[in-house]
């Protein structure tokens, strides 16, 4: 099943026998809480969940947006309507990112049938509603593991062993600019491959086989071992995502840059060359 949905599928899918569980996660770094904006206006059916707060646990050690707790995770889910066998739809304001780091979460702990609205509530052309729905229970129960997992070490290990993906923008890879974590720069040996080329002008994601020459030519053969990290492991998410429609699966390494840099011990590469 690929991982992205249009807006017509969805449509289509959502008075069909089989209509998905629908998650508006509208969130953006340093902006203002996406629940505001749910309220005044979502997709009909849609249920709100909080980045922050429901798809990762309290920041610190492991960076600013560590893994939330499998359990915790699981029980959002639940309350949202999430069953083992029911269909999910993630979506956000557009960018992506937040939607591919509950797809990500959806799929690490083991569902199947997850997929994100292309495009987020930009490409949804219907009728919004502030009314707020009440799901029924659902039955999810997370199995962590479904999809790779990178801490620090294996992080550092696949930058000189595979291919490690930097999902962050040129200039905060390079060390030109560090707008959030105590240093700028990059993991030793890591490939700068900025979330953004990803999509088109309207974020949508480019069509497969465009993704596929991307990764190439970044590295990605079919045969090497890939990883992805980013700035705290959200947009690294959308990383593996766009990997995923390209046809390789890639972990992820959550803790990403905010955990990386936070150790002093840890090397620090900067420049536009790798190591």
């Amino acid at each position: 099943m690929k991982p992205i949905i249009t807006a017509v599928e969805y449509l289509s899918e959502s008075t069909g026998p089989r209509p998905p569980v629908l998650l508006d996660v509208r969130w953006q770094l340093g902006g203002p809480h996406g629940r505001a904006a749910y309220e005044a206006g979502h997709i009909p059916g849609a249920v709100f969940v909080d980045l922050d707060a429901e798809l990762a646990g309290p920041a610190g050690s492991g960076g600013r947006h560590p893994l939330p707790d499998p359990e915790d995770f699981g029980a959002v889910m639940r309350r949202a309507g999430v069953g083992g066998g029911t269909p999910v739809v993630v979506y956000d304001g557009g960018q992506g990112w937040a939607a591919a780091r509950a797809w990500w979460l959806l799929r690490w702990t083991g569902h199947l049938d997850v997929r994100v609205l292309d495009g987020g509530l930009a490409a949804w052309t219907g009728e919004l509603t502030t009314a707020l729905p009440k799901p029924d229970e659902g039955d999810f129960r997370p199995a962590p593991g479904a999809l790779g997992l990178l801490d620090a070490d294996g992080a550092a290990g696949l930058a000189r062993s595979g291919l490690l993906l930097d999902a962050r923008a040129a200039e905060r890879y390079r060390g030109d600019v560090e707008p959030i974590d105590r240093v700028g720069g990059h993991i030793p040996g890591a490939v700068s491959a900025p979330t953004t080329l990803n999509v088109d002008e309207d974020g949508r994601f480019l069509p497969a086989g465009s993704l596929a020459s991307r990764f190439e030519a970044l590295g990605a053969d079919g045969a090497t071992e890939v990883g992805v990290y980013c700035g705290s492991g959200v947009s690294g998410a959308h990383q593996v995502l766009a990997l995923e429609i390209a046809g390789h699966r890639a972990a992820l390494y959550a803790g990403s840059w905010s955990e990386w840099s936070a150790d002093e011990s840890r090397p620090v590469a900067t420049g536009p060359d790798p190591r």
